[in-house]
């Protein structure tokens, strides 16, 4: 059939890049013999025709094709052409049928409905894949038997004889898995399916791993159903799965247990010599958090997105999984952990504990990984601090005061993460690494995120700090994309000996025309208030400059370092026009009733659609005119955090000064502290701690 592409009008059609004229060629090359070329279109294909999921007419005109490729014996890598029939069949009846899709030319497009028809009429074909004597393609295949057999008893029968007739633990969960699937894809089959799953789980002669599966997807098929006795129950089968711990050849070796991880670290490759540091741990991140180490994993997050808002359950489970006696299992259960204590509420304080002591000396990979965490969850991680320091201060007595810049990436890595958690809980046992990172400049990009938390340490930061800002040349395009986060440091440091150097960064910043680290030195400067007011004939000139953010940056630090209400106002009000009304605003706030002018402009403001610009608005006229304005300011903030929950720190910093006034807002507020799951600004852990202790100041005042 591979012969009949070229009487398709391809160039008619288009995929994500353009017309699909290419189509033809990668489903050709998917037959070649040569194993790169197979390689380099699939790639191309799911870039282009199957781009982020899509499907498109070209997309659905390419399935003959492909089902031809997969009923052919002799085709090389079979599973990977059905892995993607697999891939564009479940796209496909993920869209809502009722809704209109349109093609990349803007036409209307019925390819996601065309292809789920396709796969639908080719159920046999699938069903013979799923027992094909190729293991690699029963794999590909078997979750295609939960998605495209409309047939909900012959599903149940076809996954149910599947299971016995799998020798490998991959595909026999992978058969639990789907069986689960089916079960709340098609009612029909629930029952039967579910009564499987009861079965199995409670099928002693079964494997452990077997049994857990069944027990966490007869979960998944009904979490209104879940009681006491599964939590335990998976903990007890988790402990019949677990390996005997394995010691590691070195300090340098994950200890991986059963897990099978590739545990060389990202950052052992050396990075591109022109990809900045920063962006270059950003893809290790990246890499890290998509690997997993232990066979039980994808299980267990499963499981824990099952039973979501149970915490204590979930709490149970990851105890057991940070004790394990196996490595792996403990190292993919710290994301685990980190994510729970993210998203809830409550007194996380034994799950922070099981972190600390995931701070192992011989195994700097789990250290690290542990640490980032504990890093993550300031000021939550209040009680691993002890543990942290420990850990650096270890490191400091085996390898060296200079340990922050050893050429062992592992260990490397594991110091800096303990070294950047304790600064983030402000504990000064941080200083000395974050020395030797501005010193030595391995890695000092790094410790600049920090620097700000150590303010007692102000005397010791704010010399090699504003050594570094000096010695920036802004001449260069790329001249250090720390810039912004060195001033933001002096800035937090609160040390006036840093407003020289900083009033040059502004200086030269605006002479090349860097107008982004001109505003952001700027800002750094107003921090300083009127300890900064020698600095006023840099900062005068720049408030009428071309570039908004300058402008509004020079006219915010033209009222912090000379507080002339009539200078300043008539600018800011200009700027309520501009989009950095927000931060003109803000300011208009901190001048309060001298600022009365712009109280009709700000009213104007409460009316926008966009919550934010109401947040800010309404602030600003609280703090300018006082109890007179309080009802609309009260009703308006707690209508923008209705609205959009990120709002709530700004609205309730507000509600707080309001002291009486914000009586109103009690119930709303009582409400928030009652909530289970985080709130606040990108459920950041540190905003909604700030948050909770914000609401509990107004509630101890106005109750």
């Amino acid at each position: 059939m591979i012969n009949e592409l070229d009487s398709i009008d391809w160039s008619s059609m288009s995929h994500a890049y353009g017309p699909a004229g290419d189509v033809p060629v990668w489903l050709r090359e998917m037959a070649s013999a040569d194993p790169d070329v197979r390689d380099k279109a699939l790639s191309h294909f799911y870039s282009a025709a199957h781009h982020q999921g899509d499907v498109y007419p070209c997309t659905a005109a390419s399935l003959p094709f492909l089902f031809d490729m997969a009923e052919d014996p002799a085709t090389p890598d079979r599973a990977s052409i059905i892995e993607l029939l697999l891939s564009i069949g479940r796209e496909s009846l993920d869209r809502d049928v009722d809704a209109i899709y349109f093609s990349p030319d803007g036409t209307e497009s019925t390819a996601h409905m065309d292809s789920a028809a396709l796969m639908r009429e080719h159920a046999d074909a699938f069903i013979r894949y799923a027992a094909d004597p190729e293991p690699l393609v029963r794999r590909a295949a078997i979750e295609s038997l939960g998605l495209f057999l409309d047939d909900g008893d012959r599903a149940v029968e076809q996954l149910r004889d599947r299971l016995p007739a799998e020798n490998g633990i991959v595909e026999r969960l992978l058969v639990v898995r789907t069986m689960a699937g089916l079960a709340l894809r098609l009612p029909a089959a629930h029952a039967a399916a579910t009564a499987w799953l009861d079965t199995l789980a409670d099928d002693t002669t079964s494997p452990p791993d077997i049994r857990l599966a069944a027990l966490v997807h007869r979960a998944r098929c009904a979490p209104q159903d879940i009681g006491r006795a599964v939590v335990p129950t998976a903990i007890e089968l988790l402990r019949q799965i677990t390996p005997a711990p394995q010691s590691a050849p070195n300090d340098e070796a994950c200890p991986s247990g059963s897990g099978g991880c590739a545990c060389t670290a990202a950052s052992e490759t050396p990075a591109a010599q022109d990809i900045p540091p920063q962006i270059a741990a950003a893809f290790e991140e990246l890499e890290r958090h998509n690997r997993v180490h232990a066979p039980t994993t994808s299980l267990l997050a499963t499981f824990h997105a099952v039973l979501d808002a149970r915490v204590p359950e979930r709490t149970a489970l990851l105890t057991e999984q940070l004790r394990s006696p196996d490595a792996a299992t403990r190292y993919d259960a710290i994301r685990m952990t980190q994510d729970l204590i993210t998203a809830w509420r409550g007194d996380h304080t034994d799950l922070v504990m099981l972190l600390a002591d995931c701070l192992p000396p011989e195994d700097p990979y789990t250290a690290a990984a542990a640490a980032e965490s504990l890093g993550s969850l300031a000021p939550v991680s209040e009680p691993a601090r002890e543990a942290l320091a420990s850990y650096v201060a270890a490191h400091r007595t085996v390898h060296g005061p200079n340990v922050w810049a050893t050429p062992r990436p592992l260990l490397r890595r594991a110091h800096q993460e303990a070294v950047l958690a304790l600064a983030r809980l402000g504990d000064l046992r941080s200083l000395p690494g974050l020395l030797t990172a501005l010193d030595s400049d391995v890695d000092a990009w790094r410790a600049l995120q920090v620097a700000g938390r150590l303010r007692p340490a102000a005397g010791e930061l704010v010399p090699r700090l504003f050594r570094r800002l000096a010695g920036v040349d802004f001449s260069q395009q790329r001249h250090g994309m720390g810039v912004g986060t060195l001033v933001s440091a002096l800035a937090a440091l609160r040390d006036p000996a840093a407003v020289p150097a900083i009033a040059d960064a502004v200086t030269a910043a605006a002479q090349q025309r860097e107008w982004r680290t001109a505003a952001s030195a700027l800002e750094a400067l107003a921090s300083f208030g009127a300890a900064a007011a020698s600095t006023l004939e840099v900062v005068r000139p720049l408030a009428d400059a071309e570039n908004v953010d300058v402008r509004a940056a020079a006219t915010a630090a033209l009222w912090e370092l000379e507080g002339d209400p009539e200078s300043a106002v008539p600018r800011l009000h200009d700027l309520l026009d501009s989009y950095r009304h927000h931060e003109a605003a803000d300011v208009l706030a901190r001048i309060g009733p001298p600022a009365a002018m712009v109280l009709p402009r700000l009213r104007h403001l409460l009316t926008a659609g966009y919550e934010w610009t109401r947040v800010h608005a309404a602030t600003a006229l609280w703090d300018i005119g006082g109890e007179a304005e309080a009802p609309v300011v009260v009703q308006t903030l707690l209508g923008a955090w209705e609205k959009n929950d990120a709002t709530s720190n700004h609205v309730l910093a507000c509600l707080n000064r309001m002291g009486p006034a914000a009586a109103p807002a009690l119930p709303r507020i009582r409400t928030e502290l009652a909530l289970p799951r985080r709130s606040g600004r990108f459920r950041s852990t540190a905003n909604d701690e700030e948050l909770q202790g914000t609401c509990r100041a107004i509630v101890a005042r106005l109750a």
